[in-house]
C-alpha cells in the first residue's frame, strides 16, 4: 500500500531532543558584523556533528523574475562575500547573468539554527574560479569537465561515457583547464540568523548594510 503522505507528516518531530540540541543564544553579544557569527555558528554544527554542514539553498530567478532553489556547496566565506560554483551556462548561470543578485540558506537542525543570506553576485576573475576547482578533488574536477549541466540529457549511457573520459582526463590532466567554470560571490546586504527555542520563542537576528556600505545595522525579528 502506499505511503500516506499526510499521516507520515503527522508522525514527525521537529527538533526531537534525541538528536537536536537548542544552545542559548544572546543577540546583544552578537559581533558587529556577520561573518565572524557565521563562523561562529558553522563551526559549532561541524563541531555538532551536522551532516553536510557547508551545503546551501541557493535561490536565484530567471529573466521574468520566476525563481529557482536548489542545493549547491559553499566554496568560502571572506569579506568579499559567500562563494559557490558553477558552470556559466547552467540554468543557476543564466539565471545569474540575467539577474545578478541572489539569496542562500543554510539549515543546520542539530542545533536548529539558519542561517539567511541576499545580496547581489559577481564572477570572480577566471585564474581564481579554476584556482579553487584544482583545489577540489578528482571528482569535482571530472564533474566540472563533464560539462553541459542543466542541458537535456538523451540517456543514462551518454552521460556515462561522457563521465568516463572527463574522470580518465581528471586523473591525467589534474590541472586541466575549464573554462565555463565559474566561481561567483554574493556580497551580503543582508544577514539573518535564526535560533530556534523549544517554547517558541525563536531569536531572530539582521544584520543590514548601512548606508555607508561599510557598516551594519542590527536589529530582531519577531519570531
Amino acid at each position: 500500500m502506499a505511503p500516506n503522505l499526510h499521516e507520515l507528516l503527522r508522525s514527525l518531530r521537529v527538533w526531537d531532543p534525541q538528536s537536536t540540541h537548542l544552545p542559548p543564544f544572546d543577540p546583544s553579544a552578537a559581533p558587529a558584523t556577520p561573518l565572524p557569527l557565521f563562523t561562529e555558528w558553522f563551526a559549532a554544527a561541524v563541531a555538532a556533528g551536522q551532516t553536510e554542514p557547508h551545503t546551501m539553498s541557493l535561490a536565484t530567478s530567471d529573466e521574468s523574475g520566476l525563481p529557482d532553489v536548489r542545493i549547491v556547496m559553499l566554496h568560502g566565506a571572506d569579506e568579499t562575500g559567500w562563494s559557490f560554483a558553477s558552470h556559466a551556462g547552467s540554468r543557476k548561470g543564466r539565471h545569474l547573468a540575467a539577474r545578478p543578485y541572489a539569496a542562500l540558506g543554510f539549515y543546520w537542525p542539530v542545533l536548529g539554527r539558519q542561517v539567511r543570506v541576499r545580496g547581489p553576485v559577481t564572477a570572480a576573475p577566471s585564474a581564481d574560479a579554476q584556482g579553487d576547482l584544482h583545489a577540489r578533488s578528482t571528482g569535482a574536477l571530472a564533474a566540472a569537465l563533464t560539462g553541459r549541466q542543466s542541458e537535456v540529457l538523451d540517456s543514462v549511457e551518454e552521460l556515462t561515457r561522457a563521465s568516463e573520459a572527463a574522470w580518465e582526463q581528471a586523473r591525467g590532466e589534474p590541472e586541466a583547464p575549464v573554462p565555463s567554470w565559474t566561481l561567483y560571490r554574493l556580497r551580503p546586504e543582508e544577514v539573518e540568523f535564526f535560533q530556534g527555542d523549544g517554547e517558541r520563542r525563536h531569536v531572530r537576528l539582521r544584520y543590514r548594510r548601512g548606508a555607508d556600505e561599510e557598516r551594519w545595522e542590527r536589529e530582531l525579528l519577531w519570531p
